[in-house]
């Protein structure tokens, strides 16, 4: 299939999924926006080249959402996770770039063609009447997509106290050329335990936006950005394999989370805010992994299609 209709077939395959939502995200249709600064460690600088990563504290816009499609997803609903953070960093001449996570480490598939068998497989379990026989043929070849749907991925008691992966590995480069390949990772300062299903169903649809409002009124909340750096044998074109914890790290720099976007405009800046995490700058480049290609593309068409009249 060419590219380009590939990309189209991925975002109809996402709105079969979850249904058409206008204004919203195709995926992660609920979300929060926080605003804040974002101030690199001095190793960040030593890694790469990028503007963000020189030290100097830098404006940040972070999008918390849940993984639904579907708006009115209550935040403790299975369907709600794995849940998101999108990141804007925005420099003093204009440029920006983006980082794009979700709270399970890992991605289903390898290659944009094994992505669209999975959603399309879903797509065909959800509708009506259901046909399930095409996912569970997928799942049969792909055991990693099956335990990237099995796997708990239980309820949060806080957006800002669980761990983020930016699943698919990039290569930064250094101003002496030196090169490193590794994935994002942002956490909070002290992780927090996750609720039980009975907990869950039990709280608020909203409890997770809520939580982090009542949180800010009270100061600034603070998360790092951490660089895993891939060892020798890993796979770095394939995103659905997670790297060993025991991987070196290097902590990047650390957010400063310290006001919501005003009621007034959270939700049109939601709307007109599109991230990609194929938007990177000079210092920072695409890696063997053809997924971030792929999902820069079908995040260009999807935000085409959500800001359509």
């Amino acid at each position: 299939m060419p590219q380009e209709r590939l990309y189209d077939a991925l975002l109809d395959a996402l709105t079969a999924t979850f249904g058409r939502h206008p204004g919203f995200r195709a995926t992660h249709a609920k979300g929060l926006l926080v605003n804040g600064t974002f101030t690199a460690t001095r190793i960040a600088g030593s890694i790469s080249r990028a503007a963000h990563l020189q030290g100097q504290t830098v404006p940040v816009v972070l999008r918390f959402s849940n993984f639904s499609g579907v708006p009115a997803t209550a935040d403790g609903d299975p369907m709600a996770s794995p849940k998101g953070v999108a990141v804007r960093f925005a420099l003093p001449n204009g440029e920006f770039t983006d980082i794009v996570a979700h709270s399970f480490d890992g991605f289903p598939v390898a290659t944009p063609e094994d992505f669209l068998g999975f959603l399309q497989g879903i797509a065909a379990n959800v509708a009506t009447p259901p046909d399930p026989q095409p996912l569970q043929t997928f799942l049969a070849n792909h055991p990693r997509a099956q335990h990237f749907l099995e796997a708990p991925k239980p309820a949060p008691r806080s957006y800002a106290g669980l761990e983020y992966f930016g699943v698919n590995s990039l290569l930064f480069i250094n101003r002496k050329g030196d090169q490193l390949i590794g994935r994002y990772r942002i956490e909070p300062l002290l992780m927090q335990p996750s609720l039980s299903d009975a907990q869950a169903a039990a709280m608020h649809a909203d409890y997770l936006q809520e939580e982090i409002s009542a949180r800010l009124s009270k100061g600034s909340l603070k998360m790092r950005l951490v660089l895993q750096l891939a060892a020798p044998g890993d796979a770095v074109e394939d995103g659905s394999i997670a790297w060993s914890r025991q991987n070196e790290e290097l902590e990047l720099g650390v957010f400063s989370l310290d006001a919501l976007e005003p009621a007034e405009t959270q939700q049109l800046a939601q709307q007109r805010l599109a991230f990609s995490p194929g938007r990177l700058l000079d210092g920072i480049s695409l890696s063997a992994d053809p997924m971030t290609l792929a999902r820069d593309r079908l995040y260009q068409r999807a935000v085409l299609r959500r800001q359509r009249p």
